[in-house]
């Protein structure tokens, strides 16, 4: 397919529209999965009807773990394949993905025993606090699962003066603590997109579109409409894989032949929960944290988590069954609910409402469960395929429940079943393939100031402004050096620790086509609470040059990332008024 602009790469899928497979959804297990077929050489299209990694995949709480708690419910295989993915992206994401030293404060000894056995045997969904019998014998499993290939150190317990050393502002009640270790990740959504780009050599047989909106089934041919320009393309696939997550009984619904009925077999698959987070600027809890992240139980035994990110302190999570993914935000009350949540471990550190810079939510897509205790409900994968039919002549592939760790174990479970669909046998594994920037990363080859000094003395860029985009784009950072050589890496007005000439590469090459991919998934500027309306308005005068776009659609931009802003992320436009950065 043709290289260039996106409407290029729009004009050569009309000229070869029977692809081996559609991929229906841009999350992280759509990506994973576009990665996976395109490595075979499969001809596969990717339709994500928003922006890549949007959804549940941008909301995640920046966690890259094995799931400690979920050994409480006996899925031991789920854990390990989760331990065994953080490990890998650890190794093949350097420049995103990060060791994270985790600490639990415990306040009993043998509390949470019988209510674990029952929960392991099926017997019990009732949440309850978490002894340190207990607590010891998970960790001690959770480092049993990586002593093949462990990677970070194993845990350890402190008694209560050790604690207290470590941590004066914990509840005097705690009586000791463990640490062990973890990863985050900074990027995520960044991350999603690295697994796209890296894929353009193959894009003869491979091409991902975001804003591309599966409309319907008709004749046999799946019709897509560009959200972008209006225009409409009908596609005669082999295979389609729904992996639009907590939409996917939507999805079914959508793609179903007109004579096919709707059934439980398409619309009743998944059941997803919400999960909301605060980002909050408070110095006291910032330092009372360190470089640790802090997992701890509220009053209802409901697992928290709250560690530093992009210089502020993320807060996390509530776990709330819903019945439509539509419209999920962060409500006043799960807000009151995660302040309270603190007060069970930092008693003493009150959050002000002005502290709180961002609140974002999403909908994890979860397997459908009768559960009543949305904790209990397994983060496990599977596909479910539905057969063709005389209408839809290609069988359905959906994609069901997952975690953002997984996603690259999922994707290449799914890839296999494709290909045994289609006939066609695997030639490469992404097990050791780096993603993006992490591809000969310093971090795992001499360090990270040898290769600063090294490429900033090649391309006469100044150390701390390469060391800056190391952090961002890892390796990549050098194409977007040998990008802008012919025009001045001057800073923005507003805020200082981005360019002009960086925000234009972002525009150029990274498939942006709205204000809200910049702002909220290419860079960390909504996220990390430094946006304000004069940058707001500065990036956007550089993407309506960019794209050549009239005032009218620039007004309508505006209008929309203010909305988004207020509505999902609690920030008005008096607020970010108010809000300077240098």
């Amino acid at each position: 397919m043709t290289k260039g602009t996106r409407q290029n790469r729009m004009d050569a899928l009309k000229k070869f529209p029977a692809p081996a497979v559609l991929i229906v959804g841009g999350g992280i297990n759509g990506i994973s999965l576009y990665r996976e077929l395109a490595l075979q050489g499969v001809n596969v299209v990717l339709a994500e009807r928003g922006d890549f990694c949007v959804g549940a995949s941008a909301a995640l709480s920046r966690m890259v773990h094995g799931g400690l708690r979920y050994m409480e419910q006996g899925d031991f295989k789920l854990v390990r394949e989760a331990l065994q993915e953080r490990n890998l992206l650890l190794k093949n994401a350097p420049h995103y993905v990060f060791p994270l030293a985790t600490t639990i404060p415990i306040f009993e000894r043998f509390s949470g025993i019988t209510n674990s056995v029952k929960k392991f045997l099926g017997m019990s969904e009732k949440p309850s606090r978490r002894g340190a019998l207990i607590i010891k014998a998970g960790l001690t499993l959770y480092d049993f699962f990586t002593q093949r290939n462990q990677v970070m150190p194993s845990h350890k317990f402190y008694k209560r003066a050790e604690t207290f050393h470590n941590w004066p502002d914990f509840d005097e009640r705690v009586i000791c603590s463990a640490t062990y270790y973890d990863a985050w990740i900074t990027y995520p959504e960044r991350l999603g997109l690295e697994m796209i780009t890296d894929m353009n050599e193959f894009e003869e047989t491979a091409q991902a579109f975001n804003y591309l909106n599966v409309e319907q089934v008709e004749d046999g041919k799946v019709v897509l409409k560009d959200l972008i320009n209006g225009e409409k393309i009908s596609l005669e696939p082999q295979v389609v894989v729904n992996a639009t997550g907590a939409w996917i009984d939507f999805t079914n619904a959508r793609l179903k032949g007109p004579e096919d009925e709707i059934d439980a077999n398409r619309t009743n698959l998944v059941g997803g929960t919400k999960g909301s987070h605060l980002i909050v600027n408070n110095a006291q809890l910032f330092n009372a944290l360190g470089d640790q992240m802090v997992y701890y139980e509220n009053h209802e035994g409901r697992i928290c988590i709250l560690f530093r990110y992009f210089n502020n302190v993320l807060i996390g999570s509530t776990d709330i069954k819903i019945d439509t993914p539509e419209d999920i935000r962060c409500e006043a009350e799960e807000q009151d609910y995660i302040l309270q949540s603190l007060s069970c471990v930092f008693p003493d550190i009150k959050i002000l409402p002005d502290q709180i810079l961002y609140r974002f939510s999403g909908v994890r897509p979860l397997v459908n469960s009768s559960s009543a205790v949305t904790g209990q409900i397994s983060r496990e994968h599977y596909c479910e395929t539905i057969p063709k039919s005389e209408t839809t002549p290609f069988p359905t592939v959906c994609l069901i429940g997952g975690k953002w760790t997984t996603f690259r174990a999922f994707g290449e479970q799914a890839a296999d079943h494709v290909l045994d669909l289609l006939g066609v046998s695997r030639t490469i594994s992404t097990t050791d393939l780096a993603i993006g920037g992490g591809k000969s990363h310093p971090l795992t080859n001499g360090g990270i100031e040898n290769w600063v000094k090294k490429h900033a003395r090649t391309h006469e860029i100044e150390e701390s402004r390469l060391k800056i985009l190391l952090e961002r784009y890892g390796t990549s950072s050098i194409g977007f050096v040998n990008s802008i050589t012919d025009e001045s890496d001057v800073p923005l007005e507003n805020h200082s620790g981005y360019s002009k000439a960086e925000i234009r590469h972002i525009i150029r090459h990274e498939r942006v086509e709205s204000l809200s991919d910049i702002l909220f998934r290419r860079t960390a500027l909504a996220i990390s609470g430094e946006l304000n309306m004069l940058l707001i308005d500065e990036i956007l005068d550089i993407l309506a040059l960019e794209k050549s776009w009239a005032d009218d659609k620039k007004s309508d931009e505006r209008t929309n990332i203010l909305w988004r802003l207020s509505h999902f992320h609690g920030l008005s436009e008096a607020n970010l008024a108010t809000r300077q950065f240098s």
